[in-house]
């Protein structure tokens, strides 16, 4: 009887944190994991001063690489390596696809 509680008891718990991990993203949710890039890349992807890249409309293939690259060490940097180490290979993917449909100037 405790065996069974105790499972039942876990399942409760263990099943909400799951449909939220299965959960397919939001529509937003590429724009607001990219928000985060803004700081140095500006809104929407667009550098203000053009003294670092612009993102928007950059294509999606290209910034998913550049993302790998630094989370890897594949391209040196100051801050990015340690930037692109907090987000999952699918969040690149929403990411890289927001900022490849933003216009460029």
């Amino acid at each position: 009887m405790k065996t069974l509680l105790c499972v039942t008891a876990m399942l409760a718990i263990s099943s909400p944190a799951a449909a939220i991990a299965e959960a397919p993203p939001l529509p937003t949710t590429g724009r607001d994991l990219a928000a985060a890039c803004a700081i140095c890349h500006g809104t929407n992807g667009w550098s203000a001063g053009g003294r670092l890249p612009n993102l928007a409309g950059q294509p999606e293939e290209y910034l998913v690489k550049q993302m790998r690259d630094f989370r890897d060490g594949n391209r040196p940097a100051t801050i990015m390596t340690q930037i692109a180490k907090g987000y999952t290979e699918e969040q690149y993917q929403l990411m890289a696809a927001f900022l490849a449909s933003q216009k460029t100037r």
